[in-house]
């Protein structure tokens, strides 16, 4: 083979071998960290469609939940996720409604559960993720059955909402 086809063929293999790359080991423990910084601010934000209000007290089996009064004010719904007992993550939401009422509910409802879809919320009202039914904030733990998201029993302590332990075990049929 003479010097001008090597030549030719060395640049051909430039564009059809892919180059190979050296990750350096800083790279990787960089990429590792931003990986566990973005897995905590999902953690700490609810999941499901948290939007970063502060964590309740407790979320854990057998203990009641008590929200801040005070992070509910914007009127957005909080997400928020309790292992129940028997080990299964329930979730719900908490906010404070447009007539100024905190309210509660499953990110469920008795008709879409299956579908494990929840809710998301588009102004003044939440939306069902699986049929796409509004509901107004001031409805939620007046309605209930159908496609409303499911009430949770809830009261205001001060400057405190509780939702004791055995209301949100009650939605355990949700999921």
């Amino acid at each position: 083979m003479n010097t001008a086809q090597r030549s030719q063929d060395e640049r051909r293999r430039q564009f059809v071998e892919p180059a190979r790359r050296h990750v350096s080991p800083n790279a990787l423990i960089i990429a590792a960290a931003l990986v566990f910084v973005a897995a905590a601010i999902f953690a700490t934000r609810g999941g499901s469609g948290g939007t970063g209000a502060q964590t309740p007290a407790a979320l854990q089996a057998g203990e009641d939940v008590s929200v801040p009064v005070a992070t509910l004010a914007d009127g957005r719904a909080r997400f928020y996720r309790y292992l129940s007992t028997s080990g299964k993550e329930i979730r719900f939401f908490v906010m404070k409604s447009s007539d100024g009422v905190i309210r509660a509910a499953f990110d469920s409802c008795d008709v879409c559960y299956r579908e494990r879809r929840g809710y998301r919320q588009a102004g003044d009202s939440m939306i069902c993720n699986n049929c796409g039914q509004a509901f107004e904030s001031r409805s939620i733990n007046v309605l209930q059955g159908g496609c409303n998201p499911a009430p949770i029993e809830r009261t205001v302590e001060g400057d405190h909402v509780v939702l004791r332990a055995e209301a949100l075990e009650q939605g355990q049929f949700y999921f």
